[in-house]
């Protein structure tokens, strides 16, 4: 059964951001985005600023944006170019792109100060499918384990990164997250959505960490019907001609910010146009209920409910995931159809 308290409060987002985001794979971007040396990306992970650089061998490395002399940050957050080397912004330390402190600018002696001791703090980087993801947890289990299930997935078109766009919502995190996870809502919600997939044929499957949604597509519509969660936050959707990644960002104990990133055939402008105005739609959609679910978790009459074995298995595995995170050993909400893992 759902806990409240994980839903509110700063206590609940501060643990969830050490126990969940900072132990997991998080995706920042794409290769493409970084296609020469020095070329980075910048973002946080849960709440601890990270940049991935191409470096001068053209591999990708992962470093805390943090300066090791007074904590400045080594660039600024977003895409961007750093030439050569990382500059502090604060004070002007110099560090190479494997993280070794060049030089400690203007520094002046300073007895036993050793620049060998002083390289940045790394992050693990690896890739799949051209997804570039970051683990801030460096004994981590590799990214294979969490994106195995994918391979079932076909390879996604080769088709560049035609916009990007965020849109922010006043609810916790994890009240969107179990909202994305199931079909249940989607005659109340999302009426129209049974113009463009066959809602009554809607199927959960739950593969090791990933979540599978999947509905019949109808001629018409622009969803290839397939959509993959990836635990804790990302998710995958497909389109008739392109694909969406969608990172959901835990920013406040009630804010969360949806970051979409659309590779889509540029050649398809009608499609593509139509495709936003689909997107935009829904997520207005579920700002709205989401924003009300998270109002009323936080007016304390709610006190956690019962959920569906037909539509929401996907919720339960969630909720059960969080509560062991945060240190609990839950009961399954029901029993495990034959094939199907409920609770890992």
């Amino acid at each position: 059964m759902l806990r409240v308290d994980l839903y509110n409060g700063e206590d609940a987002f501060q643990a969830d951001r050490m126990r969940v985001l900072r132990r997991s794979w998080q995706f920042v971007g794409h290769e493409a985005m970084t296609p020469n040396p020095g070329d980075y990306l910048a973002e946080e992970v849960g709440g601890a600023p990270v940049v991935v650089v191409r470096n001068a061998r053209g591999e990708l490395a992962g470093f805390h944006n943090v300066c090791r002399h007074r904590a400045g940050a080594l660039v600024a957050d977003g895409q961007g170019h750093c030439g050569e080397a990382f500059v502090c912004r604060y004070h002007g330390w110099r560090y190479s792109l494997d993280g070794r402190l060049r030089s400690a600018t203007d520094f002046g002696a300073a007895p036993g100060f050793d620049p060998r001791d002083f390289g940045l703090f790394p992050t693990r980087v690896e890739t799949w499918r051209g997804l570039v993801f970051v683990n801030l947890d460096l004994d981590a289990p590799p990214l294979s384990a969490l994106v195995g299930p994918l391979e079932s997935v076909p390879p996604f078109p080769d088709f560049p990164l035609t916009d990007r766009r965020s849109h922010r919502l006043a609810c916790n995190w994890k009240t969107y997250v179990e909202n994305y996870l199931e079909g249940y809502h989607l005659p109340m919600v999302h009426p129209e959505f049974d113009a463009d997939v066959v809602v009554a044929d809607y199927l959960v499957e739950i593969a090791g960490q990933v979540i599978f949604q999947s509905a019949p597509a109808r001629d018409a519509s622009v969803y290839a019907g397939t959509w993959a969660w990836l635990w804790p936050n990302l998710a995958i959707n497909t389109y008739r001609h392109g694909y969406m990644i969608e990172r959901m960002t835990a920013v406040g104990p009630q804010e969360t910010r949806l970051d979409y990133f659309y590779f889509f055939d540029p050649a398809r402008g009608a499609e593509l146009a139509q495709m936003f105005t689909a997107s935009d739609r829904v997520t207005a959609q579920d700002k709205q209920v989401c924003e009300e679910v998270q109002r009323n978790l936080g007016a304390g009459v709610y006190r956690g409910g019962v959920l569906s074995p037909k539509h929401e298995r996907g919720v339960a595995w969630f909720q059960a995931r969080i509560a062991e995170a945060h240190g609990e050993h839950p009961q399954p909400a029901f029993p495990a159809k034959a094939g199907t893992q409920v609770f890992s």
